[in-house]
């Protein structure tokens, strides 16, 4: 898929990565080195996934989010996946990586936990 992924550097100097379509085996590859290179490029102190405008997510996708969030992890970013659709959102609660992506807060909100 071309353009799969957008980056964008703030001025408070947070890195947003946007996804646009489906994550999956086709381009999964693209945007855990998209990730890797945000955080490589600009050690930003926070990088943002924005899954807004992706339409899929398969377990290679997820995949790509934790090799996004290990890349981060290692140079001490904060790593949030933002704007999921409640679908997205369920897989990452259901597989247990809400928390890992910084939703863990919103998911207890939507519950009343």
């Amino acid at each position: 898929m071309d353009n799969a992924i957008r980056t964008t550097l703030s001025d408070d100097g947070t890195v947003t990565v946007t996804v646009h379509g489906e994550i999956d085996f086709s381009n999964a590859d693209e945007v855990a080195q998209g990730i890797r290179d945000a955080v490589a490029d600009w050690t930003p102190p926070t990088v943002r996934v924005d899954l807004r405008a992706a339409s899929f997510i398969d377990s290679t996708g997820l995949g790509a989010l934790l090799e996004g969030y290990r890349a981060a992890a290692d140079t001490g970013t904060v790593f949030v996946v933002v704007n999921p659709s409640p679908t997205f959102r369920r897989v990452l609660v259901v597989t247990g990586l809400a928390g890992f992506f910084g939703l863990e807060d919103e998911d207890a909100l939507a519950t009343g936990s």
